[in-house]
């Protein structure tokens, strides 16, 4: 289909959606097709590409955008254009679905859509019209009378049919688009079709294993989903690298192995000390309460209660004894058990290559993620798109290692923000939710403008915010945070995230709120980004927003 036509990659700003593209990538690679590679960040920049390249190109190609909204209506193609979408958003829009000639959903077979029935959401416009055309003259007047009261019964049942099936087609669609929630990761559904086509690679594959990662850390799927899917990809791990392990070649210089791990949930610990790890980690943070004074004590007691020497502890994790390393795992998991951090493995894979370069799949996902919202450098906003794509290929190590001193940074700027907000009492319940909201001039508030950091941020904070409040009800609230994003225009960033529990099931229903908040106060926001639960405001409009929010979800 695609090999004589050029192809516009249309690639929104996240981790997955960078994975699915460089498996793509190596699949038009391997057909000798040709393509043009466009970053888009948001709706605004999706629209600005298709005007600029419509006129070239005939298929494009989206990755994780486009599938929630109806993509005909937004962008008015011509009928010989064609969209193949490849977006892990959900609910997929209504019309994206039954559209099967201008757009190609790619979506895993078994990935559950839940989508409505066709006859309860669209009708045929030709049984409403065939009304009495065809009277005939030649009959008595009381034939005629009879024939028209019967007439205008029919009509009059027609029209109350329609209104009934329109108010039935209303609830359907709110009950369909009311929450927003993440399906299987593109980089998975890419790698599937590599599969399907016999050109997976594995390189392809541990691709696919950063796209899955990148949704559990940012907890867009629920731990069954994780699960799962890391159970599916544990297979394909196997047939790829089970060679024999006593070959000699079996690590030579440009060789990479994919392993199955249980490995610790500590970010970054490899590429860090242990204690810094620990420190920055909101797993362990959230758990012991380090904000706090005492906090810091029951750290001390979990790493005595190890027996690690604090000096070990803090020196970089590759300097460490050998022979404390060797049973890390074992000992931590077994400490972290006592003080109620029942959690502290997940399953997960790591990549070596060559000798001594070993990462596990998180490392990559936080270094790919800071490396793309660098706020470090001024320039244009795709040549930190294009540092991320290129640190995921394995020739990059020193783009790699930028990323994760960067990663380092951000983790730091989110563990001291969290105490921050958690010790000057920031976080605030509003009623049927709590709130946050950063001033201008808080340290680092420059990388929360940054949707991905946001929300990092957000999640954080609420895991800790459940850990240090003593009010039930609070535990249970979901929670909205503001960050400045432009001072000279005066707007804020704002995200919505669900309530931190157990059984979540991850949907987020502050997407259609916000939408319905925005237009009954005639706010001036932009929903400009692909989740729909992060929108830009006036910072004038704020108050009334929020208010409409209250009543709204009350």
């Amino acid at each position: 289909l695609l090999f004589l036509q050029r192809v516009l990659l249309l690639v929104a700003s996240d981790v997955d959606a960078l994975c699915a593209c460089k498996i793509l990538q190596a699949l038009f690679q391997c057909d000798h097709v040709q393509y043009t590679l466009v970053p888009v960040s948001g709706w605004q920049e999706l629209e600005t590409a298709f005007l600029e390249h419509k006129d070239q190109f005939k298929y494009f190609v989206l990755i994780n955008c486009g599938a929630n909204v109806d993509l005909l209506e937004i962008l008015q193609p011509e009928e010989d254009t064609f969209f193949f979408v490849c977006d892990s958003h959900r609910p997929i829009n209504v019309v994206n679905v039954y559209n099967d000639t201008q757009i190609k959903l790619l979506v895993k077979q078994d990935d559950d859509l839940d989508v409505p029935a066709y006859d309860d959401i669209f009708r045929d416009e030709e049984d409403e019209e065939e009304d009495s055309e065809n009277e005939s003259d030649g009959s008595e007047p009381s034939e005629k009378r009879r024939r028209f009261e019967e007439d205008v019964i029919e009509r009059t049942m027609k029209r109350r049919q329609r209104r009934e099936w329109e108010a039935r087609r209303r609830e359907i669609l709110f009950d369909y688009e009311q929450y927003e929630y993440h399906g299987t990761s593109s980089a998975m559904v890419m790698f599937d079709l590599a599969w399907i086509m016999s050109k997976d690679l594995n390189d392809m594959l541990w691709w696919a294993i950063v796209g899955l990662t990148d949704q559990w850390i940012q907890d867009k799927i629920t731990q069954m989903k994780y699960v799962t899917d890391i159970g599916i990809l544990q297979r394909h791990v196997s047939r790829h690298n089970h060679r024999n392990e006593d070959e000699e070649n079996s690590l030579s210089i440009d060789c990479m192995r994919i392993a199955f791990e249980y490995d610790l949930r500590l970010a970054l610990y490899q590429h860090w000390s242990l204690y810094e790890s620990l420190c920055n980690t909101s797993y362990t943070s959230a758990s012991l309460k380090l904000w706090s004074v005492q906090g810091q004590k029951r750290l001390q007691e979990f790493l005595a209660d190890m027996g690690l020497p604090l000096k070990q502890v803090k020196q970089k994790f590759h300097s460490m004894d050998m022979s404390l390393k060797e049973n890390l795992r074992e000992m931590i998991e077994e400490s972290a058990n006592k003080f109620g951090m029942k959690d502290l493995r997940v399953q997960t894979f790591s990549i070596h290559f060559g000798f001594k370069n070993k990462f596990s799949a998180s490392d990559i996902v936080y270094a790919t993620a800071s490396l793309m919202e660098n706020i470090e450098k001024e320039g244009p906003e795709t040549t930190n798109f294009i540092k991320a794509l290129d640190s995921l290929s394995r020739g990059n190590l020193d783009k790699l290692h930028q990323g994760l001193d960067l990663a380092k940074k951000q983790l730091r700027a989110i563990q001291q923000t969290v105490a921050s907000c958690i010790c000057t009492n920031l976080v605030i319940s509003q009623g049927p939710f709590l709130y946050c909201s950063l001033m201008e001039g808080t340290p680092d508030v420059k990388l929360f403008s940054k949707p991905v950091s946001l929300c990092l941020l957000s999640k954080y904070l609420l895991k800790s915010f459940v850990c240090s409040t003593k009010n039930k009800r609070c535990k249970l609230l979901p929670l909205i945070m503001a960050a400045p994003m432009d001072v000279e225009q005066g707007t804020v960033i704002m995200v919505g995230i669900p309530p931190e529990t157990e059984s979540s099931d991850k949907k987020n229903f502050f997407g259609r709120a916000f939408e319905k908040a925005a237009d009954s106060t005639n706010s001036r926001t932009l929903h400009n980004h692909f989740d729909m639960s992060i929108i830009e405001l006036k910072i004038e409009d704020r108050s009334k927003f929020l208010d409409a929010l209250i009543s709204l979800l009350s």
